[in-house]
């Protein structure tokens, strides 16, 4: 059942099927002329199933209402093209349109496979893993190529507020938060959570993406927010959140550096197998493939940095690139 968080805002938790995020929060905003749709769930029955119910319990027409997409991730795209119909419109940051559809996602998703083996992951073990990879057996229908940019700056008025996109990258490319100034309320997709902590992985043509999400936080704490609305679980202290975030990615680049000082000439797969993470696991060969990605992703972020702060240098002349410490 949908939740009022205030006039004409509603947020429809949709659970996400065997992930352990548990649920997206997609953030409904009903207008007399036309509605919003923040974000939509993955690809998939399930997600459909409570997302549609939401809509049909609020008396939404989605030909009367745009969709707006924090990011690229398929738990928040995967069904914008299913749901859509004729009047619908899908807007996306302009920088992350390139990864939603046709040749050019699977070009990246290649580039992807191809780092994933420099970082040192076994081939094979690539290949099994991605035939149960949500993020790509549930994203959005690569057929469907109409969607809108946003910029950074743009506004979209319905229901009597007014949504100003704040491209936030880091969690993706080209990450949208959206500021409800009147209401000091910032609908913050995946850049800001508060029960866990967002992924930050390194992305291909990202020259930092660890130095971006750092930059974007510090950039967002400057807004007066009293109500953050995240796309997954609960609410908490905006700017709290914000200092334990950094906090987190300060200690954890002290734990990469120290990881690679001891174990020169190790690769991504191995740094991070010495690294402490949140997970239920006796090792770091008990880690579930989809962890371990995850893992060897925000590990390989906080390396780059490192190596833009001069303190590790990479040896890319063999097939796993491998790692010092300076």
């Amino acid at each position: 059942m949908p939740q009022e968080i205030m006039k004409n805002i509603y947020c429809i938790s949709i659970t996400l099927p065997n992930s352990p995020l548990r649920n997206l929060n997609s953030y409904l905003i009903k207008g007399e002329e036309r509605n919003i749709l923040i974000d939509t769930g993955y690809n998939h029955p399930e997600c459909r199933e409570g997302l549609l119910n939401g809509l049909n319990e609020l008396e939404i027409d989605m030909a009367k209402t745009d969709i707006l997409l924090t990011h690229l991730h398929a738990d928040h795209t995967g069904l914008a093209p299913e749901i859509a119909v004729p009047g619908t419109r899908v807007f996306i940051s302009r920088a992350e349109i390139p990864w939603m559809f046709g040749t050019s996602r699977k070009e990246l998703w290649a580039l992807d496979n191809i780092k994933l083996a420099r970082s040192g992951f076994d081939m094979e073990l690539i290949n099994n893993s991605l035939r149960n990879a949500s993020s790509r057996n549930m994203a959005s229908n690569p057929e469907f190529d109409k969607y809108l940019p946003i910029d950074d700056g743009d506004e979209f008025k319905c229901g009597g507020y007014t949504l100003k996109a704040l491209v936030t990258p880091g969690h993706t490319p080209a990450h949208m938060c959206f500021w409800l100034e009147e209401q000091k309320t910032m609908i913050t997709g995946d850049h800001v959570l508060f029960d866990i902590s967002p992924n930050i992985t390194l992305w291909n043509f990202v020259e930092d993406s660890l130095g971006d999400y750092l930059k974007s936080l510090k950039a967002i704490d400057s807004y007066d927010v009293r109500l953050a609305l995240p796309s997954h679980r609960g609410t908490g202290d905006f700017h709290e959140r914000i200092a334990e975030l950094l906090a987190h990615h300060e200690k954890r680049l002290e734990e990469c550096y120290e990881a690679i000082l001891n174990n020169p000439d190790s690769s991504v797969y191995e740094i991070a197998g010495k690294m402490t993470w949140k997970i239920r696991c006796s090792s770091w060969e008990d880690f579930p493939i989809n962890q371990k990605w995850f893992a060897v992703g925000e590990c390989h972020s906080h390396i780059r940095h490192l190596e833009m702060l001069g303190k590790v240098k990479a040896n890319e002349d063999e097939k796993i690139i491998r790692f010092r410490a300076v």
